[in-house]
């Protein structure tokens, strides 16, 4: 392939809204009213980080599964290094004789002091999800003769947010919340992350028609080897 003129501003904005829907949305809780299911419950990092899918899937489409795996790795190796670099920054002893200490310490503990439970589950949550969600847009690119990228799009978000959810909720909160709790908040999330999908798919047309014409490519994966283990395009 071509040197890629924007690949790796794509690649640097996925990283961005995967590391802000991770540290920034998980700090609040928020609540809403909504017709038919009353008062809903959800993290704010929830309205943003489909977002980082989306960006997942233009990569996808638009340079294949292999340079879509690099960008899935560095998120990855991003969410690592923030969640090494959050954990030591939170238990470094305050000084003393800074008086914002006595204000700061206890925010930080709140913002950023997950449990190992959380910052796991984000983690792998994370790598499984995309994975599965860019191997489905590829196999389903191949299937469909590169038409109906609506069905591509949406299709492999059911499938790689369902493997986020079935992962992310009970490995951080399982024996914390009850079974019903637990099934009702990742059902809710996974319709409402499917959603956001579904709203900004003019937008990814708009992306990936746009990136094909600049970018002079269209990548089909015929002859891909689909392993997660590699860097190699």
């Amino acid at each position: 392939m071509t040197q890629a003129r924007y690949y790796d501003l794509l690649v640097a904005g996925m990283v961005a809204v995967l590391l802000c829907s991770n540290l920034i949305g998980p700090a609040k809780v928020c609540s809403v009213d909504l017709p038919l299911l009353g008062t809903v419950s959800f993290g704010a990092g929830n309205l943003f980080f489909p977002i980082s899918y989306i960006f997942g899937d233009v990569l996808t489409e638009v340079y294949g599964y292999a340079r879509a795996r690099r960008a899935i790795w560095a998120g990855f190796g991003a969410l690592l290094f923030a969640s090494f670099m959050t954990t030591v920054i939170v238990h470094l002893p305050p000084a003393a004789n800074e008086p914002f200490n006595a204000l700061l310490q206890p925010a930080l503990e709140t913002a950023f002091g997950s449990t190992w439970r959380i910052v796991l589950a984000s983690i792998v949550a994370y790598w499984v999800g995309d994975f599965v969600n860019s191997y489905v847009l590829a196999r389903l690119k191949v299937f469909t003769a590169g038409r109906f990228l609506w069905v591509r799009t949406i299709g492999s978000t059911i499938v790689g947010q369902a493997a986020d959810s079935m992962l992310f909720y009970p490995i951080a909160f399982y024996g914390i919340w009850t079974h019903d709790a637990l099934l009702a908040v990742m059902g809710f999330n996974l319709l409402f992350k499917i959603g956001i999908e579904v709203l900004f798919t003019p937008i990814t047309y708009w992306a990936v028609a746009r990136l094909k014409r600049a970018e002079g490519v269209d990548v089909f994966d015929r002859d891909t080897d689909f392993t997660p283990f590699s860097l190699k395009t």
